[in-house]
């Protein structure tokens, strides 16, 4: 089964109901009465990172990604806790220097800093964390409505280069090579916006899994669909120029996940506004498509208005 599958069949009845749950289907635990915001996340080895050479890198990622999820419902983060299921290989004196020198970057960066958590023995390398934030408003998942515009901001597809180039899949000069294993472990997230995107999102989530899987989960309840254009879908000069060089496609690189840009909805009426508020926070905000009803499927098409079937539409979680 899929992690939706889980959720709805098993876990969904205990949460008895209880509105701040969210019912399971959002990136966070919402107590509007004492503005309380929760996301928890959990990082392995092998699968959320290839491995813990570089534990200065992981860890930045891993709380980068994490209070993404605050970040993207319109929430500033306040504290954050962690646990680590560790051994002596990967938790030695160094590399335990290293992530509490990154820790503490990271804490001075975002405004945050550590309110406790846990560490056990394991032969697998694991961190969950528990980030929190205070607010009186989230943007929800499930909330868009037709005829809406979809925004993304920043670049799509670095990451994945990243990884690919980690992976010594593709061959890059020197100074591409840094750039794009920077954008895989570093994932430049929009804190600047958050105020502002309360103001203009009726709907948000962060892409983390891929942009056509997040965008599903971001309307998987209403009624709706979409129509994105590839073409608008915004990548980096520098992802532009290795797709040329290699010969690839546009559209094998901006669903792969690990983005942690923030994907969502506004009313066609917001376009000035969101223009201005862009300028303003120096974050690229770019419209890809927009929101319609369900009548036709929901789809990602080229120049030619031909829809493109994806190979990979992002990271899926099966059990």
């Amino acid at each position: 089964m899929n992690e939706f599958n889980l959720i709805n069949k098993y876990l969904k009845s205990l949460t008895f109901n209880k509105q701040s749950s969210l019912q399971l289907n959002d990136d966070v635990f919402f107590d509007k009465k004492n503005k309380f915001v929760v996301s928890v996340d959990t990082y392995n080895e092998g699968t959320h990172f290839i491995n813990f050479n570089s534990p200065n890198l992981v860890i930045k990622k891993i709380i980068r990604s994490s209070i993404s999820d605050l970040i993207c419902k319109g929430v500033y983060p306040k504290y954050y806790f962690i646990s680590a299921s560790v051994n002596k290989k990967n938790f030695n004196k160094l590399k335990l220097k290293k992530i509490i020198e990154s820790l503490r970057a990271e804490q001075k960066k975002y405004k945050i800093f550590l309110a406790g958590g846990d560490t056990v023995f394991s032969n697998k390398l694991s961190f969950t964390i528990v980030s929190v934030g205070i607010s009186m408003n989230i943007i929800y998942r499930n909330k868009a409505k037709i005829y809406d515009d979809i925004y993304v901001t920043g670049n799509l597809g670095d990451s994945f280069a990243g990884l690919l180039t980690i992976k010594k899949k593709i061959r890059i000069n020197s100074y591409l090579k840094k750039y794009f294993i920077k954008k895989y472990y570093l994932p430049d997230i929009k804190f600047s916006l958050i105020k502002n995107l309360r103001k203009i999102a009726n709907t948000s989530i962060d892409i983390s899994d891929g942009l056509v899987a997040d965008m599903g989960k971001m309307i998987n309840n209403q009624k709706l669909s979409y129509q994105i254009f590839l073409e608008k879908i915004p990548i980096s000069s520098n992802l532009s120029k290795i797709l040329k060089k290699n010969k690839l496609l546009k559209e094998n690189f901006i669903s792969n996940g690990d983005d942690y840009e923030i994907l969502f909805t506004a009313n066609k009426n917001n376009r000035s506004l969101i223009k201005k508020i862009s300028k303003k926070c120096k974050t690229k905000i770019t419209r890809i498509g927009f929101i319609k009803k369900n009548t036709t499927k929901s789809s990602l098409l080229n120049t030619l208005n031909s829809k493109i079937i994806l190979k990979n539409k992002g990271y899926s979680h099966n059990f």
